[in-house]
C-alpha cells in the first residue's frame, strides 16, 4: 500500500508564486510515474504535469513554462513549483502515483486546495 499527502497549498493573488509537496510513503517501487492533478468547482479534474521515475516530464498546455514538476526520489516526494498564478489555477491539486500494474497500483492523495485572488 502506498500513503499520499500533499501539502504548500493556499490562497495568494494573481502572479504570485506557490510550490506543493507531496509525500509519498510505503510499498514504492520502480518505475513509476507521479503526476500532479487539479480540479475546479464544477469542472472534471485534468492532468496538470507528471515526472516518471526516470526523470521525463510532461505538462499540460494552460501551464508550461509557468509551472515546473520535479522530484526527490530518495525522499518519495514530488515537488510543483507555481509561478505567475492565475485565477484559473485555483482548483484542488491532487497528487497521483502509478506503478507496475497500475490498474491494481494507482493511488491519490486527498488534495490540497489552491486559491488565486484577482
Amino acid at each position: 500500500q502506498v500513503q499520499l499527502v500533499e501539502s504548500g497549498g493556499g490562497s495568494v493573488q494573481a502572479g504570485g508564486s506557490l510550490r506543493l509537496s507531496c509525500a509519498a510513503s510505503g510499498n514504492i517501487f520502480s518505475p513509476n510515474t507521479m503526476d500532479w492533478y487539479r480540479q475546479a468547482p464544477g469542472k472534471q479534474r485534468e492532468l496538470v504535469a507528471g515526472i516518471t521515475s526516470g526523470g521525463i516530464t510532461n505538462y499540460a498546455d494552460p501551464v508550461k513554462v509557468r509551472f515546473t514538476v520535479s522530484r526527490d526520489t530518495a525522499k518519495n516526494t514530488l515537488y510543483l513549483q507555481m509561478n505567475s498564478l492565475k485565477p484559473e489555477d485555483t482548483a484542488v491539486y491532487y497528487c497521483r502515483l502509478r506503478q507496475g500494474n497500475w490498474r491494481t497500483h494507482d493511488y491519490w492523495g486527498q488534495g490540497t486546495q489552491v486559491s488565486v485572488s484577482s
